[in-house]
């Protein structure tokens, strides 16, 4: 039998978990992020890939990495979790536009990628809960730059043992982004908009779960803290499916041939997306480029370019706002893995350090020649807009803003490389998130109205159907109100849950 697979802190304090302790956990004791001792090989041939639909794909990829949980456990929260809330049966599709094939991860029931992950991590979360004889409920805690929140409040939902807090920048997230929040159903959900940007949202989070006195507080309550964002290990393994999927689905319509590379093209604001592309990677997939894109905040741009993370410059705000961020959590995975993960993670929490004190830190010379699989590149909110246009102009394919960040950069790096491997481009939501935006870039100019009459205008103009996720919010009442200033989201938590 094969020994399980243990997961330790990027910045090497405490004892090495098992996958389902590190998902109950979230975030390491020491302020790390949890990462596999190893990365596992897929061990599947490419005919077998071909073959896989979705769930036995993400069940090849998982039962790899959270070792300690049954065959029959990984079956039930799979099936749970990919079901009839997905509006196609395939869960995500692959539709080629140009010389590009873009990944559909938006077909459940908020219309983001995210839900893709957050459909499942409640049924991870709750069987580890049992496995670990956990009694206290579960306070799922965590910060959300527009789409994460919607989808882990609609995942925890009247989830049994289970409460979730979820914080967003107030006036920095799309008005659809924030009506699915602030409408959401369920005994168990909270909602609080802070006035600051997704990095205050964050760093309050990450300072709530270092604070030793509350969570001694809250265990005397009957409450534990997690995280459904994707520093949560539980959020990022079902996402390395993705890609092997995408390279599957490639290989079944004869896009590649077995062995032969794709490339992918990624719209980066915390990172763990396209982290799990490199995982993919790690494990095997063919994965040759992986292409970082970024919005006006560009400041993993000028990481890859650069190898300083530099935080201190002006936040922008823009029509892809979940990827307004200006630090990247997830990728202090990678940068514990460049600074020699076998022998010292003093080198990774010096540089996290660093960034918390002085807002920077730079790579040495060793460290940033292993980044070598990764470009990066930005598109900005005029490019943005054009790409949009473009692509409905020549293809009749509607894509979001985000993904219209992702394509832009795609065809920045062949121009700039001469590189046509086939490339996969992740598409992480609907248009109709972002319908005014949407509209404004096929239509050439600004279209009056207000959100929902764009949301009409757009299905006019592109002859698509508005999602259900949508139209269910359109005359829903708002059930959550409170807001408070980011100094004060650790009395919020307590307010909500009734603490002292």
């Amino acid at each position: 039998m094969m020994k399980d697979l243990l997961y330790k802190s990027t910045r090497g304090g405490g004892e090495a978990l098992t996958a389902s302790r590190a998902i109950l956990l979230g975030l390491a004791d020491d302020g790390g992020l949890f990462v596999p001792e190893r990365i596992p090989e897929l061990g599947i041939t490419p005919e077998e890939l071909s073959r896989l639909d979705y769930k036995k794909t993400a069940f090849s990829v998982m039962r790899l990495f959270l070792t300690d949980y049954t065959d029959e456990e990984l079956w039930d929260c799979i099936n749970g979790a990919y079901d009839s809330k997905f509006d196609t049966e395939n869960i995500v599709e692959l539709r080629r536009a140009g010389g590009a094939y873009y990944l559909e991860l938006y077909h459940g029931a908020t219309i983001a990628f995210k839900d893709m992950a957050l459909s499942i991590l409640p049924r991870l979360m709750t069987t580890a809960a049992k496995k670990n004889g956990v009694s206290e409920d579960v306070v799922i805690l965590t910060a959300t730059s527009g789409d994460t929140g919607k989808a882990a409040l609609s995942g925890f939902a009247d989830v049994p043992g289970t409460r979730i807090i979820v914080f967003y920048p107030k006036n920095g997230v799309s008005a659809v982004q924030e009506r699915q929040m602030v409408t959401q159903r369920g005994e168990n959900t909270a909602v609080v908009g802070v006035h600051g940007n997704f990095d205050d949202a964050q760093n309050g989070v990450k300072a709530i779960f270092e604070d030793a006195e509350l969570k001694a507080r809250l265990k005397k309550h009957g409450y534990i803290f997690s995280s459904a964002n994707s520093i949560n290990i539980g959020r990022l393994v079902p996402q390395i499916v993705y890609y092997v999927y995408a390279y599957g689905r490639l290989l079944a319509d004869g896009a590649v041939s077995a062995g032969e590379p794709m490339n992918v093209s990624v719209p980066t604001g915390n990172f763990g997306n396209i982290l799990a592309a490199h995982y993919a990677k790690r494990m095997g997939v063919p994965i040759g480029k992986l292409i970082c894109a970024s919005n006006d905040n560009r400041v993993l741009t000028d990481f890859f370019g650069s190898g300083e993370y530099d935080k201190n410059r002006p936040f922008y705000t823009t029509s892809s706002p979940s990827m307004d961020i200006l630090i990247s959590s997830n990728l202090e995975r990678l940068i514990y893995e460049i600074t020699g993960e076998e022998n010292d993670p003093s080198a990774c929490a010096a540089y996290m350090r660093l960034l918390r004190e002085r807002g920077r830190y730079s790579l040495t010379d060793a460290e940033r020649a292993r980044l070598g699989d990764f470009f990066g590149g930005c598109a900005s909110e005029k490019e943005v807009s054009e790409e949009i246009g473009r692509v409905w102009r020549e293809y009749g394919y509607v894509i979001d803003t985000h993904t219209a960040v992702a394509s832009r950069v795609y065809r920045d790096y062949v121009s700039s490389t001469g590189d046509v491997t086939p490339t996969v481009i992740a598409s992480t939501a609907s248009p109709y998130k972002f319908a005014g935006s949407v509209v404004e870039a096929i239509c050439g100019g600004r279209v009056p109205g207000d959100d929902f009459a764009l949301v009409d205008e757009l299905s006019r103009v592109s002859g698509t159907k508005v999602p259900q996720a949508v139209e269910e919010i359109r005359t829903a009442p708002v059930r959550h109100t409170r807001v408070c200033e980011k100094d004060g989201m650790r009395q919020a938590v307590c307010d909500i849950l009734g603490i002292k």
